[in-house]
């Protein structure tokens, strides 16, 4: 008996690219660099004083006035872009609420809103706002969808730092296999894109320093790299088992084919770097595909433009594919580090990039690092023949997660 299939469905995203997926999509093409000047980080004269941040999302395009008060701005950029992809996928309606579930990954959860009324409170303690517990829970983003669209199947929130967004697809994707659920909406969110969070990722030395140059500092695999640059988002997936989309006519986007995930259990914020356990998470994903390392069309790395990470990932792809990968690009030189939203809306960029058969180019990638012997592609879009993609997402703590996506032509 064959295993199950999980179809893509549906896709939303909020993100510094766009709000929409095409408009995400021809940005990441035009490897334009989202990064601004943040006027909170620059009056408090930050080391950092800029990052990515969500441009022109109108949440009363979404929400009531009511709603908009109660919910913060992780759980806005969630539920809308869950919406985008549910309304995306025609999904509404199309599977029992008891059997359709939310999979929700953050890195940070409620950290943005917890600053925030950790600061309201030391100037005025009688001010603790009403709905406080609320915007805090990590599990919030989550709930609010399932409430929303009235899902009653599992909604769960993963936390696996940077690698959370695909670890919610990958999970999901097993419970869709398992027939534990008909169909789920998965992915990630993170806002982090304020003083106190800036300020404690540029005290360790993870973040760029560019900030008479914004536009320019997020420079994955360049040699000159000296970090990553703050971005916000949400980007959802609608998944469904491959075989009720089909009986419903859906539109089907491609399969979440392989799923693998490990730790390197070395450094908190190190990776390996020979890259020896990023590429056993790669080689899982694969073999969960049942696909060699040829099959694979091109790479979404995870590409964060810190110094270590990227030359890690690098020793990891080449010896997850013995010698010289196929292309390799990665968004973060155009959306910043979107943290546990990072990995859902790349799963979906990486998909559309796998079926159009066009890569997009790496931003700012004037001269790649020696040390990243890859195919990386630069300056312009890459043809490239219809195929798999594979995706990588990797987290401070070791936390490794590789999908691999088949497109459906």
């Amino acid at each position: 008996m064959s295993r199950p299939r999980v179809a893509v469905t549906g896709l939303g995203v909020k993100t510094p690219a766009g709000t929409s997926v095409d408009a995400a999509f021809d940005c990441l093409l035009d490897a334009r660099s989202r990064a601004v000047h943040v006027p909170e980080l620059v009056a408090r004269d930050l080391a950092v004083q800029f990052a990515c941040p969500v441009p022109n999302f109108d949440p009363a395009a979404y929400f009531n006035q009511r709603e908009i008060r109660r919910l913060d701005r992780g759980a806005q950029l969630s539920v809308a872009a869950a919406a985008d992809a549910i309304a995306d996928a025609g999904a509404e309606g199309a599977a029992a609420p008891d059997r359709t579930g939310v999979f929700l990954g953050t890195g940070l959860g409620g950290i943005l809103p917890s600053t925030m009324i950790a600061l309201g409170w030391d100037t005025d303690p009688s001010g603790m706002p009403v709905d406080s517990v609320a915007r805090v829970m990590p599990t919030a983003p989550a709930a609010w969808i399932a409430l929303r669209f009235g899902f009653r199947g599992p909604c769960l929130t993963y936390a696996t730092a940077c690698a959370s967004g695909a670890t919610a697809i990958g999970e999901a994707t097993l419970k869709l296999r398992a027939g534990e659920v008909d169909m789920a909406i998965a992915g990630g969110v993170d806002t982090p894109i304020g003083a106190i969070i800036v300020a404690a990722f540029a005290r360790i030395g993870a973040l760029s320093l560019h900030n008479d140059d914004p536009a320019g500092a997020s420079r994955p695999f360049e040699a000159t790299r000296d970090g990553f640059v703050m971005g916000e988002g949400s980007s959802f997936l609608v998944l469904e088992r491959w075989e009720r989309a089909r009986a419903r006519g859906a539109r089907i986007y491609g399969e979440v084919a392989g799923y693998g995930s490990n730790t390197d259990a070395f450094h908190i914020v190190a990776p390996i770097a020979d890259g020896t356990v990023a590429a056993a998470c790669m080689d899982a994903a694969l073999v969960d595909a049942g696909l060699k390392p040829a099959d694979i069309g091109h790479v979404n790395a995870h590409g964060t433009a810190t110094p270590l990470n990227d030359r890690a990932e690098a020793a990891a792809l080449v010896r997850c594919f013995g010698g010289r990968p196929p292309p390799v690009t990665a968004p973060k030189g155009v959306t910043g580090h979107l943290i546990g939203g990072a990995g859902a809306f790349e799963a979906a960029v990486a998909l559309l990039a796998a079926r159009r058969g066009v890569v997009p180019p790496i931003a700012n990638l004037a001269v790649p690092d020696p040390d990243c012997p890859l195919d990386l592609v630069r300056d312009e879009p890459r043809r490239i023949p219809v195929a798999p993609v594979l995706t990588n997402s990797f987290g401070f703590g070791g936390h490794n997660a590789t999908l691999v996506l088949v497109p459906e032509p």
